[in-house]
């Protein structure tokens, strides 16, 4: 590289020097560094009411990118028990981006012990997305926790979303050739996908021994599901030799325990073709007068007009047999409008 006088001797010209400095880029990093002074500021009053949070509770909090989580497990004189399972785990909206575990905790553990609460986390701004996740540990406490804190005005203004959170398992699985049992398609699948548990496979009202064309797969987990869905569909996998369709199935919702308290009405299924309307009625009436029966395929809704008769119905009958084929019944669950709000988009847009 010449220097200055080598290239003022050859008579190159040298680039005159700048008057001074850019002074919008001066703005820039002024205001740049007077942003994380304030952050640090802030993350520092915030650290010291995180802390005494920890100091109070015994709990311990876990900041990787991405999210902060608090408990999990809880300590030892909260709760002993195993992790909790479906229906413990609520879904916290709408909430400030500049609101911590500091202010959410004192308001949660309200409604009973928690397990963990996971704040997600912006790692660009250091500010919360806006939603959490928090476990109690019992499905009790849950459902208590959303009718405590659901549209809680947690800051002027600023009203909190609370519902219990369904984390979707379960896949929905089309195209598949009606002779294949549920043993054969556990097998198939589990070779391909990973965390495969279960197979939920109906089968023709009229034949017994061919499915419907569908069926459900069941997986450990959500994460596990997710990914055997973007390998099925990914198209470099086949099973039988033919491509599958695969699309999420509707998440099972756990039921309101005081609207299920409520229910008159009894789901029997696995109903033999022979078994009528007329049949249903004369055995389940002398359990207690009747509403009306609807018969579908091979399931059926018995509405009862006490519930004291549908449950007796449901304790004494369930496992019976009925046509020869031995039924199963349970307390019918009330209509997902969420759900049919689904089902009528996915056909909306089977037939465009």
């Amino acid at each position: 590289m010449k220097t200055y006088r080598q290239r003022e001797k050859q008579g190159s010209k040298v680039q005159e020097s700048t008057k001074g400095p850019d002074e919008t880029k001066i703005k820039v990093i002024k205001i740049y560094y007077t942003h994380l002074h304030n952050t640090y500021q802030n993350s520092n009053s915030f650290i010291c009411f995180s802390q005494a949070l920890l100091d109070r509770t015994g709990y311990t909090l876990d900041v990787t990118t991405g999210q902060r989580k608090y408990g999990g497990p809880p300590p030892e004189e909260v709760f002993t028990g195993s992790q909790p399972g479906i229906g413990t785990e609520v879904f916290v909206g709408k909430i400030p981006r500049d609101l911590y575990e500091d202010e959410l905790v004192p308001l949660f553990e309200s409604a009973g012990p928690i397990w963990d609460l996971r704040l997600m986390m912006d790692p660009l701004s250091g500010q919360n997305r806006g939603y959490a996740f928090i476990t109690y540990c019992n499905k009790d406490d849950a459902q208590k926790a959303v009718k405590l804190c659901d549209n809680h005005e947690i800051r002027p203004g600023k009203y909190l979303g609370v519902c219990i959170s369904v984390a979707n398992n379960r896949l929905f699985v089309g195209s598949i050739p009606k002779n294949k049992t549920r043993e054969s398609i556990l097998e198939d699948f589990g070779k391909v996908t990973e965390g495969l548990q279960e197979v939920i496979l109906y089968h023709q009202p009229d034949d017994k021994k061919k499915n419907r064309g569908f069926c459900f797969l069941e997986y450990e987990d959500h994460k596990s599901a997710a990914q055997a869905r973007r390998r099925l569909m990914s198209g470099k996998v086949k099973v039988w030799g033919n491509p599958v369709t695969v699309e999420w199935a509707d998440p099972v919702a756990e039921p309101d325990p005081e609207v299920m308290a409520k229910v008159k009405v009894l789901f029997v299924r696995k109903l033999a073709s022979a078994v009528t309307e007329e049949l249903l009625e004369k055995t389940f009436s002398q359990f207690g007068k009747l509403e009306r029966v609807k018969k579908l395929k091979d399931y059926a809704f018995v509405h009862f007009e006490e519930r004291d008769a549908a449950v007796k119905a449901m304790d004494e009958m369930n496992g019976q047999e009925l046509g020869g084929e031995e039924i199963e019944i349970v307390l019918a669950k009330p209509p997902d409008k969420k759900r049919k709000e689904r089902q009528a988009a996915r056909q909306t847009r089977n037939a465009g």
